[in-house]
């Protein structure tokens, strides 16, 4: 979790060092100045895809290229010729169990990627990995090149709100917009891997000054007129992509003394249903009010998806709206001074997957407005 939020510090803090940047992600394909927002419903597309992308990028005079990597790409090969310099591993958690077989499986697809690097013709490789992570000896096992570690032992003096974050590290402050100790870790590791090429600190933390927001993860939704938004806005509105347990519990937690009007539908037709009531029992922990929606329900009934969530709210009484459009808006009709209305789920994701390949042209963000 926090690949794609990772992918964009990293790319920024090499363009503040004077490099030319490509980038993929989950989020966006970007080269250069130009950018095309992911429409695939999937962060790795296909080998013909990225090696396409890689070529649109060395044409253009990149001189690097920053590749958010999954399980799944891992899994399907879509990794393999891709040349690897570095690889920067954030943390893991339980997902896509179904398709994976197993959480061993998951994690082994992961490590996979660790191997790669090891293989990789390049030279001077390096491998950046979280301290705090338990699965991070397996990754270090798997590559004998440079390793660098990073964690919240290197975060002194932290200040982490719900506003944003800012520490000390290797004798200078570090300030960051991005809120909460996610992306504290975020912020971490993309600082540890430049410093590990030779980007000045100087660079770095003027870099990371630079990234006010990303998209679809813990973005801050506001009106673009402030006269408007002063007259009509007096609550916080955030969009994430949080679909885990932890990142959902991790994206609640900075706004903890506000009210929290919070509406979910993390939990997509066909894939991980172990997750569902456990998803609502997290927003039952955090949340003030609760509206469970419907995300991607593909080829399942989203009625018994929502449903199958609601059970996990043993103490509040969720409200279930179906239509996700619906329950957005009446959050936003309920939102009153001083609250933070969370919609969770689906961040920057194009399209809402329905039954027999049919999908909805869909923006969280936008909807919100």
């Amino acid at each position: 979790k926090g690949k794609s939020s990772v992918v964009e510090l990293t790319s920024t803090l090499l363009e503040e060092a004077g490099f030319k940047t490509a980038h993929a992600s989950t989020i966006h394909f970007k080269i250069g100045d130009q950018i095309e927002r992911n429409l695939h419903k999937m962060t790795m597309p296909g080998r013909v895809f990225l090696q396409g992308f890689l070529r649109k990028a060395v044409r253009a005079g990149c001189t690097h290229a920053v590749i958010e990597m999954t399980s799944e790409g891992a899994r399907q090969f879509r990794h393999i010729g891709i040349a690897l310099d570095a690889l920067i591993v954030t943390n893991i958690a339980p997902e896509h169990i179904e398709s994976h077989g197993s959480y061993e499986n998951y994690v082994r697809a992961k490590v996979s990627i660790a191997r790669a690097l090891e293989t990789s013709s390049k030279k001077n490789k390096v491998l950046v990995v979280n301290a705090d992570d338990k699965e991070t000896p397996r990754f270090l096992e798997a590559f004998t090149g440079t390793k660098k570690t990073y964690g919240e032992q290197n975060a002194g003096g932290s200040v982490i709100t719900s506003e944003g974050v800012s520490f000390n590290w290797n004798g200078m402050r570090i300030e960051s917009l991005l809120p909460g100790k996610f992306n504290l870790y975020n912020i971490l590791a993309a600082i540890t891997y430049a410093e590990a090429v030779g980007i000045p600190t100087e660079k770095i933390q003027s870099g990371i000054k630079k990234v006010a927001g990303i998209l679809g993860r813990a973005q801050k939704i506001e009106l673009s007129s402030p006269d408007e938004a002063a007259r009509i806005q007096d609550f916080t509105v955030i969009v994430d992509y949080a679909h885990t347990p932890d990142s959902l519990e991790k994206l609640y937690a900075p706004y903890a003394g506000k009210y929290r009007r919070c509406v979910l539908g993390n939990t997509g037709g066909g894939r991980d249903t172990w997750k569902r009531p456990v998803m609502a029992g997290i927003a039952e922990k955090y949340c003030d009010e609760i509206i469970l929606t419907n995300e991607d329900p593909y080829d399942e009934d989203p009625e018994k998806i929502i449903q199958e969530m609601a059970v996990g709210c043993t103490r509040k009484e969720p409200l279930l709206i179906l239509d996700r459009r619906s329950a957005i808006r009446e959050a936003l009709r309920r939102g009153s001074k001083g609250d933070v209305i969370l919609i969770t789920g689906k961040g920057t994701d194009p399209y809402i997957m329905g039954p027999n390949g049919k999908k909805e042209l869909w923006d969280d963000a936008t909807v919100a407005r």
